[in-house]
């Protein structure tokens, strides 16, 4: 069951991966374009084309437009996120034609009516509003802003309340115009398919794209920062983190069998120490977010107001242990958590749809579950021991929180207690 990867004339990419043991089908269009791809002025109009894609096109309206993928039993969404916009659809494979030529539609026809921008722009400003309400969502916004700071990348994926009431048509159609075309995006099949049909199919479809090849987005650095936010709640939330590894670097892997081993799960040391042994929270886990040409490394707890003072001190020293020792045995419990994963999600055609058409917009290719294994497999104690000096030690730290944020360190005392005042104060500068 290999990838078939074709580019059609006009730079489209297709993935077909067919599944003959499946009787569905997922796909998508991914655009490689996202929230940080936004001019000041267009902060969170990613986000408002991918719902307005949905509110009706030259010969469907909104109703319809679900109506006839929900009719043959299938769905249909979206997703916005910092470096991508994805639009893509499940369904029986006997469907296939109503549902590509629906996605097609949508993509191309879409005629964005005042009256449906209006009624949608409410929507986001009720979704940016339940955000703002959610300390634990809100939190992670914060700790974004505050480690890339001033850039696109840094700011929330959803707007502002300003900016978002502030669109217009033209202003849609100029975004559309200059981020969605052929060779910045892919479209990707997974399931039972017949593939020459589904990709004859395609280059009919999408001929229409423009060739011409769409502005990068302005690279991105990691500067490191603190946000707190005073508010009167049971629980504070906080995120620690420090500048990460993009997709493309060496240690793009091992940054995530680190995390795992830090906070993937109940048996790893954050949770084991923090709340298992000490009670100092509920919820603890790290993250490892990766971009094109950039990263962060975290870790996200909840704690109560007592607690907050001890809660910081207990995870940093489980960051500086790291750095000087991490066993066989966990290295090789990681490895199995994270295998363990990637062959499951991979049992779902719409996983294997995403992962294609990210892979290709990322690397230019697809990688086969052979090399992603193998490459985990060569990693070591002694290169994630390295890895984690250099995480938590050569930059400067960044610190988030919603709560009752009194009792939180600052940047520079965890800088201090992480022996990485140097590089805080480089960062300063």
């Amino acid at each position: 069951m290999t990838v078939e990867v074709t580019k059609i004339g006009n730079g489209l990419t297709v993935a077909l991966h067919h599944m003959p043991h499946l009787e569905t089908v997922a796909f998508g269009t991914w655009v490689k374009a996202g929230a940080r791809d936004e001019a000041v002025d267009e902060h969170g109009i990613a986000h408002l084309l991918e719902h307005m894609a949905f509110k009706g096109t030259k010969t469907r309206n909104a109703r319809q437009i679900v109506e006839q993928i929900e009719d043959v039993g299938g769905d249909i969404n979206a997703a916005t996120s910092v470096e991508t916009t994805a639009y893509h659809a499940r369904m029986m494979a006997s469907d296939i034609d109503l549902g590509l030529e629906v996605l097609q539609d949508i993509l191309q026809n879409s005629v964005f009516d005042e009256k449906e921008m209006v009624r949608e722009k409410h929507v986001i400003l009720q979704e940016i509003g339940a955000a703002n309400d959610q300390p634990d969502d809100l939190v992670f916004d914060l700790f974004q802003d505050a480690a890339f700071g001033g850039q696109a990348i840094g700011r929330p994926i959803l707007g502002t309340r300003e900016t978002v009431r502030g669109f217009t048509r033209d202003d849609l159609q100029s975004y559309l115009d200059t981020h969605y075309r052929a060779p910045n995006m892919v479209v990707s099949v997974a399931g039972k398919i017949d593939s020459p049909r589904v990709l004859s199919m395609i280059e009919s479809l999408y001929a229409d794209y423009s060739p011409k090849l769409a502005k990068k987005p302005k690279d991105a650095f990691y500067v490191g920062g603190q946000q707190l936010v005073e508010r009167d709640i049971a629980e504070t939330q906080i995120i620690l983190g420090f500048e990460g590894r993009a997709y493309q670097a060496r240690d793009f892997y091992a940054s995530q069998l680190l995390s795992t081993i830090l906070g993937g799960g109940m048996s790893s040391r954050l949770f084991q120490e923090v709340r298992e042994k000490y009670g100092y929270c509920y919820s603890i886990f790290s993250f490892n977010w990766n971009f094109s040409d950039t990263g962060v490394f975290g870790v996200a707890a909840a704690t109560e107001e007592e607690d907050l003072p001890k809660l910081l001190p207990v995870i940093l020293d489980e960051l500086l242990r790291a750095t000087e020792h991490i066993s066989q045995e966990e290295v090789d419990r990681a490895r199995a958590q994270i295998k363990a994963g990637l062959m499951m999600s991979m049992e779902s055609p719409a996983t294997r749809a995403g992962a294609h058409a990210r892979q290709l917009l990322l690397f230019g290719r697809t990688i086969p579950n052979e090399e992603l294994i193998e490459r985990l497999e060569a990693i070591s104690p002694a290169r994630l021991r390295e890895l984690a000096g250099q995480l938590f030690t050569e930059s400067a730290p960044t610190i988030a929180a919603v709560g009752k944020t009194a009792h939180v360190m600052d940047q520079e005392s965890i800088a201090g207690k992480l022996g990485s005042t140097a590089a805080l104060r480089s960062a300063a500068e």
